[in-house]
C-alpha cells in the first residue's frame, strides 16, 4: 500500500533544499563581478572613433594559486567560493569578459590542467614560469596570437642574486640592500630556508619573473616588450624586495637593449605583476624613480636602469585605495608601470571597487571576486613614430 504524500520523511526534503542552495550558491560563485573599462577622457571606451594607431588591453592579476586556498587562511569567505571546481570558472569568465590581448597572471597553479587549455580555445598563446623549489605557482603571459607575435623571452629567477655573495659574505651592488634581521617572527624563519641572517638564505626566496618582446602587427608594426613578475610577501624583508626589484629592472634593462638591437626598434615596455609593496615604500619609490633613498631628484633619472612610472597613478593622480582587500589587510600590491614615451599612451583603464562596496564588504575571495586581488587592466594606444 502507498503511503499518503503527507507522510514521506522529512529529511530528504530538507537534503533537497540544501542541495539546490548549495546549486544556487555555485551559479552564483560562477558569476562573478564583470569590471569595465573606462575611458581616460571620461566617456565609456567604445564611443570614441576608432583611431588609426594600434590598441591594446592589457591586464594583470593575482588570481590567487588554489594551493594556498585554505579556509584556515579566508575564514570570511564563504566555504563553496574556494573550492577549486567553483573558483576556477568563476576566474575564466572573469578573463573570458575582460578580453584582454594580453594577460599577464601571478599565482598561476594549475597551468597545465586548466588555465593553459581553457585560454588557447580562447584564442590565446602563453609563457609560463614556476616558482623554484618545491612552490607549484609561478607567472604566466598569455597573449592573443592573432594581435601579438612572440619573438623572443627570457625569465628571472631572483635566486640567482645568491650567486651575488661574495665568499666573504659580504654583498654586490646587485643585493646591497640585503641586511640582517633579528626580528623576525618564527613563521618567517622555516627551518627550510635556514638561517634568515645568512644573506645567501634570505636571497632565496624561490621568486621569480618572466619577460617578452611581442610584434603588434596591426595597422603596423611595432614591438612591445612585456613583463610579469610577484616579489616576495613578507613585510619584514622588505630589503629582499627592494634587491629583487633592483635585479628585475637591471634585467629588463637589458633586455630591451637586446631587443632594440636585434630587431632594430624602439620596443615599448609594460611591467606589471603583484609587487607586495604598497604605494611610497622603498620597492615602490625604486621602481617609479630609481632610487631607494628619499633624497631622489630629477636630474637622477639619467642614471636609471630603466624609467618607469606607475599608469593608474599616471591616470588617476594617485594609486588605487587597495588591489588586496582581506579582513587582515587591504592596500595596493599589484601594479602596471609603462616606460614613458611619446609613442604610447594609456586610453583606458580598468575600474576598481572602493571600499563601501558592497560587493567587496567583509573581504575576498567572495561570490562576486574568486580571488583576494582585483584584476587591474589599461587600453593603450601606439602611434606610428
Amino acid at each position: 500500500m502507498l503511503a499518503p504524500f503527507f507522510s514521506l520523511p522529512q529529511i530528504p526534503i530538507r537534503s533537497l533544499t540544501r542541495n539546490i542552495m548549495h546549486n544556487m550558491s555555485a551559479v552564483a560563485v560562477q558569476s562573478p563581478k564583470h569590471p569595465k573599462f573606462i575611458s581616460v577622457e571620461g566617456a565609456d571606451i567604445y564611443s570614441r572613433s576608432k583611431s588609426d594607431g594600434i590598441r591594446f588591453r592589457f591586464v594583470s592579476y593575482n588570481i590567487l594559486a588554489q594551493v594556498y586556498v585554505k579556509s584556515c587562511y579566508f575564514p570570511h569567505s564563504p566555504s563553496i567560493c574556494l573550492k577549486w571546481k567553483a573558483r576556477s570558472q568563476a576566474i575564466l569568465a572573469v578573463l573570458k569578459n575582460l578580453e584582454a590581448d594580453f594577460f599577464c597572471l601571478q599565482e598561476v597553479d594549475e597551468y597545465d590542467s586548466f588555465y593553459k587549455g581553457n585560454l588557447e580555445r580562447c584564442g590565446y598563446s602563453s609563457l609560463y614560469i614556476q616558482r623554484s623549489g618545491q612552490k607549484r605557482d609561478g607567472c604566466g603571459i598569455f597573449f592573443k596570437h592573432e594581435k601579438a607575435e612572440l619573438i623572443i623571452e627570457d625569465r628571472i629567477e631572483y635566486n640567482d642574486l645568491v650567486d651575488s655573495i661574495q665568499d666573504d659574505g659580504r654583498v654586490t651592488s646587485a643585493s646591497n640592500d640585503v641586511e640582517s634581521n633579528k626580528g623576525l617572527s618564527p613563521k618567517t624563519t622555516t627551518a627550510d630556508h635556514g638561517d634568515p641572517n645568512d644573506p645567501r638564505v634570505r636571497l632565496k626566496r624561490d621568486c621569480v619573473g618572466i619577460m617578452a618582446a611581442f610584434k603588434l602587427r596591426k595597422p603596423f608594426h611595432h614591438v612591445v616588450i612585456v613583463a610579469n613578475t610577484h616579489l616576495y610577501w613578507d613585510p619584514k624583508w622588505a630589503d629582499v624586495k627592494l634587491a629583487q626589484a633592483k635585479y628585475l629592472l637591471s634585467r629588463l634593462a637589458r633586455f630591451k637593449t637586446l631587443v632594440a638591437e636585434k630587431f632594430e626598434c624602439t620596443p615599448s615596455i609594460l611591467l606589471a605583476g603583484d609587487f607586495n609593496s604598497t604605494p611610497g615604500d622603498k620597492v615602490y619609490q625604486y621602481l617609479v624613480s630609481g632610487n631607494s633613498c628619499s633624497g631622489f631628484s630629477p636630474e637622477s633619472l639619467e642614471d636609471l636602469p630603466l624609467p618607469l612610472c606607475s599608469v593608474y597613478a599616471s591616470i588617476l593622480g594617485s594609486e588605487p585605495s587597495f588591489t588586496n582587500f582581506t579582513p587582515g589587510f587591504t592596500g595596493t600590491l599589484d601594479y602596471i608601470f609603462l616606460s614613458p614615451s611619446d609613442s604610447i599612451r594609456p586610453v583606458s583603464f580598468l575600474e576598481l571597487p572602493d571600499s563601501e562596496c558592497p560587493e567587496v564588504i567583509g573581504g575576498l575571495p567572495n561570490f562576486n571576486y574568486p580571488s583576494d586581488h582585483l584584476p587591474i587592466g589599461a587600453e593603450f594606444e601606439i602611434t606610428m613614430e
